[in-house]
């Protein structure tokens, strides 16, 4: 673990294959996976595959949506912190954070109401990060320009 480079609790991330050059998030250890704020949310067919099509403002003031499209990885039954059950579509994207770029499977829902649009998970911190809850923005804004790490 001693390799392991230590974030706060919330951090400035980039999903590159999103076109979403820069996003607030809250690392939260407590949650399996990472959920990202969607405005809509439509499925399409391309090619037989089932690809997801939405929608998402990355800042609270920003007039512009972003428009995204990817392929459905999964849906799967997530519990939230109120113990609600729903079911979630998954995507697997990229990742920027600390000068690394990394895959995470990541859940689409409503988070209109969450002070940050993108929750980073365990599953995708795990081996990668440590988060100290007394820390915040520990790192510079991402650049994009990365090279995948595995």
């Amino acid at each position: 673990m001693a390799d392991l480079i230590t974030l706060g609790w919330r951090e400035r991330l980039a999903l590159p294959q999103l076109g979403i050059a820069l996003l607030k998030a809250k690392l939260d250890t407590g949650a399996r996976s990472s959920s990202l704020h969607v405005d809509t949310l439509e499925t399409f067919q391309r090619d037989g595959d089932t690809w997801l099509r939405f929608s998402l403002h990355v800042g609270r003031r920003s007039p512009l949506a972003i428009r995204c499209e990817a392929p459905a990885l999964d849906r799967r039954t997530v519990t939230d912190t109120g113990g609600r059950r729903t079911e979630r579509w998954f995507i697997r994207t990229a990742v920027e954070l600390a000068g690394q770029q990394f895959e995470i499977d990541v859940n689409l829902t409503d988070r209109r109401h969450m002070l940050f649009p993108m929750l980073l998970g365990r599953s995708a911190l795990s081996g990668r990060v440590a988060v100290d809850p007394a820390l915040s923005y520990t790192q510079p804004r991402p650049s994009t320009t990365t090279v995948p790490s595995r």
